[in-house]
């Protein structure tokens, strides 16, 4: 069954397409973090109303979509091949579990913008947490990693049956690489099927199914950058484009833009909106690189060791070679990217970057973001805007 994480952080947990992506100037305002912009004191904004526990209630529905998709699909699945019902039972432990942030954005959007349809919209919603489900596995694979959230991933799962039945080596290896594509491709396919079948009227499920579809080659684009981006000196990156185009356009500005939509929503809303998902995306981005290598691995499930093993080329790897003196380069370039590295190397890449002023800078490009993002929010509707700017905090706060 998927579970729904609850946090009294959480707002309400205690009970034609928008415009193009920002254009470098408008990334390079997100890197400085833009003009100053004078903080709202929290009286200055319209108090909540109910939609808090709308979007909550309407969560339920939307768990009740993966249950019924997935137990659906593992039954159709025994009927076609022996063991085929395994991998979406593997695929059923990947999703939900969390804060269920994309369709809660969905949710948010739709229900803020004057819609009422919950049941007609809870399977579109559900669809955009498939489709972050099949990203994460697929991104796994190209990361090599076995494990997410503490807890092994599709991979790690079938890496563990295999070697309970003693097989190992190269046939090892490419059951569990099977297993991973095969299982993202599974969830992907099934966020279409979900947008598909919503009992909505045909027109807004081929809109629904469009902004899907450009969430999914505008996310691709983003890991080709983000692959290539490997093959770069650290500095000589835009990871804030990365940042946008990978986390941003499936994380937040999809699952905003599908919920105005079915809301019936006019352009200058979901101009607004798509720029707000932008700008939270990149802050969400930002503060993972930095939980990444700063992080609790009992809070976050994640070793700080695995971004550093990896080279992974992010804005504060970009910034602390940038601002390093030549000891500290000699140092990052001695320890980032060693897939030996340990403890002690990490704590003297750590020791770079605080010392370089990249962690603070990094910091204060991730607030510029979030308080564009909070910016933009108080220009929607008032219980909307509130939804989101409580919204905002949270993520811009988290350490998990």
């Amino acid at each position: 069954m998927v579970k729904i994480a609850r946090s009294a952080a959480w707002p309400g947990a205690t009970t034609g397409l928008a415009e193009p992506r920002p254009t470098g100037a408008q990334r390079t305002a997100l890197r400085t973090g833009g003009p100053e912009l004078a903080d709202r004191d929290a009286t200055d904004y319209p108090a909540p109303n109910s939609l808090a526990a709308q979007i909550e209630r309407g969560l339920e529905q939307v768990a009740q979509a993966l249950d019924a998709h997935l137990r659906s699909g593992r039954e159709g699945a025994e009927l076609i091949a022996p063991g085929y019902g395994a991998l979406w039972s593997a695929l059923a432990d990947q999703v939900g579990g969390g804060k269920l942030l994309r369709p809660r954005l969905t949710l948010a959007a739709y229900l803020g913008l004057g819609g009422s349809d919950v049941a007609g919209v809870a399977p579109v919603a559900a669809a955009q947490e498939l489709l972050h489900t099949a990203m994460v596995v697929h991104d796994d694979v190209l990361d090599h990693d076995e494990t997410r959230r503490g807890r092994p991933n599709l991979a790690g799962t079938r890496r563990a049956e295999l070697t309970a039945a003693g097989v190992t080596g190269k046939a090892a290896e490419d059951q569990v690489l099977a297993a991973a594509l095969l299982g993202g491709d599974l969830a992907l396919t099934g966020a279409f099927d979900l947008i598909a079948h919503a009992p909505l009227a045909p027109e807004l499920r081929i809109g629904a199914i469009e902004l899907l579809v450009r969430s999914v080659t505008t996310t691709i684009g983003g890991e080709v950058l983000d692959v290539a981006a490997q093959l770069a000196a650290p500095t000589n990156i835009d990871a804030l484009l990365i940042a946008e185009l990978k986390t941003a356009a499936y994380s937040c500005t999809g699952p905003l833009a599908v919920g105005a939509l079915l809301a019936g929503a006019d352009d200058r809303t979901r101009a607004q909106l798509e720029r707000l998902g932008v700008a939270l995306g990149v802050a969400f981005q930002l503060i993972d690189d930095e939980l990444g290598v700063f992080g609790d691995p009992a809070a976050t499930g994640k070793s700080v060791l695995s971004d550093l093993r990896e080279g992974k080329r992010t804005e504060l790897l970009r910034l602390a070679y940038l601002a390093a003196d030549a000891d500290g380069r000699a140092v990052l370039d001695r320890y980032v990217g060693d897939p030996g590295l340990e403890a002690d190397g990490a704590a003297r890449v750590r020791a770079v970057i605080v010392g370089s002023g990249a962690l603070e800078r990094t910091r204060a490009v991730a607030a510029g973001a979030a308080r564009t993002a909070r910016e933009i929010a108080w220009q929607l509707p008032a219980p909307l805007a509130a939804y989101l700017r409580d919204l905002i905090d949270q993520l811009a706060g988290r350490d998990c």
